[in-house]
């Protein structure tokens, strides 16, 4: 074949030297713009993994750069004037300049023609006298932009601003970062050797710094010496330095932008690299993701039948790996673009979540990496809640009031449709009390309704006749006189999504037979097949408050722990919060202020009629994932006014509230919005969806994104959930006094499986 790499860079001379090694017949020539030597950055990350596949395609580049790497093991985060390392980490770092020399010296000993100094032309022009155009031209790539319409680029600017800098200080004990308090705002380094006399220093800051520090004004020597000043405690007198001989001012100033392209050929053009994705620094992907593609291309080039074969199997394949390291990416980019919403976070606390930041790394292999630096931050967060050292997060003691929960687990509310007449029976007793005797500090009740008419299903359970008090206080009574769990009631009221058939049946359709009339804030239907509900109008509200203080009294007579009132998932509350649901125009809807009227009304009202020692918390669902709806920046704020008016913990859901909605899925899914609320408001929260697994629950716990974590799916499937979990760390979660026998088996079991997976 007859090549063309449009970029000198590490995509285009790794493929160049991918291609010749798999058939030296291969007519390779690389184009670039720059000369030779030239370079601009600082120094490459690769990881582990990242070094053994090349090793694999190309053990001779590979031991090169193995040659000149500076490792290192640990990650050091220098924060609020504490240094706190751990490690284990693996990670090698390489100038960037000293990688293109090697990589060079490689392809001209395979007999790739390497033109420095020259400009591109179209690549319209170069694919007809080329079998193959390989576009490796960078972020800003001229081939991405001519065909736009066939390449479909996705470009995300992000906010954050950074230059990239050096240093001949000495950093190579650690991968380091480093955060310092201003007088304009926070700035932040990202910092690493390269070699044995250099190290790169990445300078960020958020947008609002940049402005109050006057960057925009500055010279790029200026630029350099403030960023010097601002760091010079940790630099032993060095001085910084840009390689960017080529930019003035602040344009040595950069933002990320996150690029992925819908397709990735063109006829006989292919993007490479930068040109078709792009990963953030912070994780150090953008090399990774360039050398496994050369890599990647140049074998199905070899393998498939032709190239359009070979073509679509990169891109097919190609692509879902960059979807996975851009999402760990996001997770991490934006973790930097709120970084200041965990600046007061303790040392240890803001250590791990920082290291935890990308979902790449877990609790438990963080624990692989550095035990001991993990056993002493469990320890610190024990000691924090009064537990015990040793012991893991989740099982670390938490108070509210006078509440006090032995753990951190929640048994999340799940419907059960298994009520007669609003009545709690026999099924409820056991549901619950399973649940309670399974080892979870929190059992909340379904949403129980405080009507007939605020129902979702014939099949709920209620809190409005002296049957439900008596069914639900058996209940509270046996978890109390049998358990050392604590039981909350979720109160709600359907609104606009009763009246509807039990959840195995249709979900969400009205019932064949024997339909109630229907309240909400607005006259919207749930769906074309529900009913339109009526508008509430004062005395419907006066009515509404009336039920919900004393469905509260039962509750309090049933004895309780703790109350929730359900302001999530469309049902009535909800629907006055959410735009998409109140379009009134009076004084119960348009603004926030306006939204919120009614249900802090129904909240106040629930509160004074609830014991003072005793908890009250709100579930909210913090994204209506629809345009027009409530914003998790908006959520912060009504967890805010739940909290200004007595809300002990605010229970951070999500969607619901609309047939519209479009949710993005993945494991602990909502987590952000809980950890959003509680390290922006300064709020207890409990972090719901998708979490399923106790590293998870411990890594939530840890990093401060939630207080509590709530589990519902698996406590379907396992009512002992938590005390399984306790046997799996070594840690017991306070078994059943009849089940020890049980309990000593499973341990025994899991310690024959230990043994025999060393032999």
């Amino acid at each position: 074949m007859k090549i063309l790499c449009l970029g000198g860079g590490p995509a285009g001379l790794y493929f160049a030297i991918s291609m010749k090694l798999r058939d030296p017949a291969h007519e390779v020539t690389v184009l670039e713009r720059n000369r030779a030597n030239d370079t601009f950055g600082w120094g490459v990350v690769l990881s582990d993994d990242a070094l053994s596949r090349m090793t694999k395609n190309d053990p001779v580049s590979a031991q090169a750069i193995r040659d000149h790497f500076a490792y290192w093991d640990d990650i050091a985060v220098v924060h609020d004037g504490v240094r706190t390392v751990s490690g284990g980490h693996g990670f090698a770092g390489i100038g960037r300049k000293q990688m293109l020399i090697l990589l060079q010296a490689r392809a001209r000993e395979l007999g790739v023609d390497m033109r420095f100094e020259t400009e591109f032309k179209s690549a319209e022009d170069y694919r007809r006298d080329y079998d193959l155009v390989v576009a490796t031209d960078g972020i800003n790539s001229a081939v991405r932009r001519e065909y736009a319409d066939v390449f479909q680029p996705d470009i995300d600017l992000r906010k954050c601003k950074f230059v990239w800098l050096g240093t001949h200080a000495k950093f190579d004990d650690a991968f380091t970062f480093i955060f310092e308090k201003t007088e304009h705002g926070w700035v932040w380094a990202h910092v690493y050797q390269f070699d044995a006399n250099t190290a790169t220093f990445i300078v960020e800051c958020l947008p609002d710094t940049w402005d109050a520090w006057g960057f925009e004004a500055m010279s790029k020597e200026e630029t350099v010496e403030t960023c010097r000043k601002i760091f010079a405690a940790h630099l032993g007198g060095h001085e910084l330095m840009s390689n960017a001989a080529h930019l003035r001012g602040s344009a040595v100033w950069m933002q990320f932008p996150r690029v992925i392209c819908g397709q990735w050929y063109h006829e006989n053009v292919v993007l490479m690299g930068d040109a078709a994705a792009t990963g953030h620094f912070s994780i150090g992907s953008g090399s990774r993701l360039a050398f496994d593609s050369a890599i990647a291309l140049a074998e199905y080039l070899h393998s498939e039948p032709n190239m359009q074969a070979a073509f679509e199997r990169y891109q097919a394949e190609r692509r879902v790996e960059v979807l996975r390291l851009q999402s760990a990416a996001r997770n991490s980019l934006e973790w930097f673009e709120e970084v200041e919403r965990y600046l007061d976070l303790p040392p240890q606390q803001f250590a791990y979540s920082l290291l935890t930041r990308s979902q790449r790394i877990g609790h438990e292999n963080l624990r692989l990496r550095d035990p001991k630096w993990l056993a002493q931050t469990e320890d610190w967060f024990q000691e924090q809640a009064g537990g015990q050292p040793g012991q893991k997060p989740m099982f670390a003691p938490f108070r509210l009031r006078d509440m006090a929960l032995k753990n951190r687990i929640v048994v999340s509310p799940m419907a059960q449709y298994m009520a007669v007449d609003g009545t709690p029976g026999d099924w409820h007793l056991v549901h619950y009390a399973e649940r309670a005797k399974g080892g979870a500090g929190l059992v909340y009740t379904e949403m129980t309704c405080v009507s007939a008419q605020g129902r979702i299903t014939p099949g709920c359970p209620g809190l409005y006749t002296p049957k439900h008090e008596a069914g639900w206080k058996r209940i509270v009574d046996f978890i109390h006189a049998e358990t050392d769990a604590k039981i909350c009631c979720q109160i709600g009221h359907a609104g606009r999504k009763g009246s509807t058939q039990v959840g195995w049946e249709e979900g969400d359709a009205p019932l064949p037979r024997g339909n109630w009339p229907l309240i909400s804030a607005s006259a919207i239907p749930w769906g074309p097949a529900n009913q339109v509900p009526k508008e509430m109008d004062r005395a419907d509200m006066d009515k509404v408050v009336i039920q919900f203080t004393k469905a509260t009294e039962m509750a309090r007579t049933c004895g309780f722990d703790m109350i929730e009132l359900h302001a999530a998932h469309g049902y009535l509350i909800s629907s006055f919060i959410s735009p998409v649901s109140n379009q009134r125009t009076d004084e119960y809807g348009g603004s926030l202020e306006n939204r919120m009227r009614f249900p802090l009304e129904v909240f106040a009202a629930m509160r004074a009629e609830w014991p003072g020692a005793k908890p009250m918390s709100v579930r909210i669902s913090a994204h209506d994932w629809v345009e027009g709806g409530v914003t998790p920046s908006e959520a912060v704020e009504i967890a805010r006014l739940f909290a200004a008016a007595g809300a002990d913990i605010i229970d951070v859901s999500a969607g619901q509230t609309t047939t519209e909605a479009r949710p993005i899925y993945g494991r602990m899914f909502q987590t952000p919005f809980s950890d959003r609320i509680r390290n922006e408001a300064g709020l207890a929260t409990m972090a719901v969806g998708n979490i399923t697994e106790a590293e998870q629950v411990n890594q939530i716990l840890l990093a401060g994104r939630a207080d509590l974590v709530c589990l519902a799916r698996p406590h379907l499937t396992d009512p002992y959930w938590t005390l399984h979990a306790g046997l799996a760390v070594g840690q017991d979660a306070g078994w059943p006094l009849p089940y020890l026998a049980g309990r000593d088996q499973a341990r025994r079991l899991m310690q024959k499986q230990v043994e025999a997976i060393r032999v």
